[in-house]
């Protein structure tokens, strides 16, 4: 059974008249990586910070590792790195440097875990380069080499890719990756650059208006966004019969409602009309569905422009 990384049950967090989380209940299990969708103002940043102990929640309830009391779960925080918002980078110093004071800040007595960090997000080359001469991806990537520098087993990064020209984009997807990969580490996300996130991610969280308004898998996903043939009939099983036998096709499925969701035929559903009329079969519904995954990611959130916050 996969352990529990982080548990929140009913989180709610109120800023005078607004609302910026309403009963926030999520389980994040160990070595995946989680996408954390919506848009501007929709309570990403608020949770993150809350989680991370830089914001209190008004109500609810939170656990780390299993542990909910809140001297333990200051214990479990240890475990935690973590960007919100923009990282705080000395321009004036090295790399090096720079992870030098976030070493002694944090108590971390060897020395040699600042080149181990520097190797995890291929900055070892830079020297004596300041950092205000980093490009913006080297910078972002600086900042995660930051959150990593006590080696932690929960990553949180809100907004990493953010700015980032396409080039910049995948240096950080594939760092991102590995560090998943080669150490099991457990990483959430926030993005508005959805796309990417899907290449990222494994599991998907949909929040609107402070409530978490859906959860995903990869696989879900895909499922909802394919393009298909969706048909209602008076009997299924029978339409499906004929699909296979007529049509030569057994790439569809007989959802739990009982429609039909077929994957062939997609330029010619006028051929799928006929074939089924002609066996007599009644068709209440016939109808092209799936969306592009920005058009559900937008469905999802309400519309608009999809943005950090």
């Amino acid at each position: 059974m996969d352990q529990i990384v982080l548990e929140t049950e009913g989180l709610s967090k109120s800023y005078k008249q607004t609302q910026a989380l309403d009963n926030v209940s999520i389980k994040l299990n160990q070595g995946k990586i989680y996408g954390f969708i919506g848009q501007n103002g929709a309570g990403k940043t608020t949770f993150m910070r809350i989680i991370t102990g830089l914001a209190f929640p008004t109500s609810g309830k939170i656990s780390l590792w299993g542990s909910s009391d809140e001297r333990g779960i200051q214990e479990q925080r240890k475990r935690i790195g973590c960007i919100i918002e923009n990282p705080a980078l000395y321009p004036n110093m090295t790399a090096y440097q720079n992870l030098e004071i976030q070493r002694i800040q944090r108590g971390i007595p060897d020395k040699r875990i600042i080149e181990r960090t520097l190797e995890r997000v291929g900055l070892t080359d830079t020297g004596k380069k300041k950092v205000k001469d980093f490009s913006l991806g080297m910078r972002q990537r600086l900042g995660i080499a930051m959150a990593l520098i006590n080696s932690p087993e929960f990553l949180i990064l809100d907004e990493p890719i953010n700015g980032l020209d396409p080039a910049g984009i995948v240096e950080v997807r594939n760092m991102l990756k590995a560090l998943n990969k080669e150490f099991g580490m457990t990483i959430f996300i926030s993005s508005h650059i959805l796309s990417e996130l899907y290449q990222t991610a494994s599991e998907f969280i949909f929040i609107d208006k402070g409530k978490i308004i859906e959860k995903l898998t990869e696989r879900e996903l895909d499922e909802k966004c394919k393009r298909n043939i969706t048909l209602r009939a008076l009997d299924p099983n029978k339409a499906a019969l004929v699909l296979e036998e007529k049509l030569g096709t057994d790439n569809y499925k007989i959802m739990p409602d009982g429609t039909i969701r077929l994957y062939d035929c997609l330029d010619d559903m006028e051929k799928v009309a006929v074939v089924l009329s002609e066996e007599h079969i009644v068709v209440t519904e016939l109808k092209m569905s799936g969306d592009t995954l920005e058009e559900y990611f937008l469905e999802k959130i309400g519309g608009g422009d999809v943005k950090n916050s």
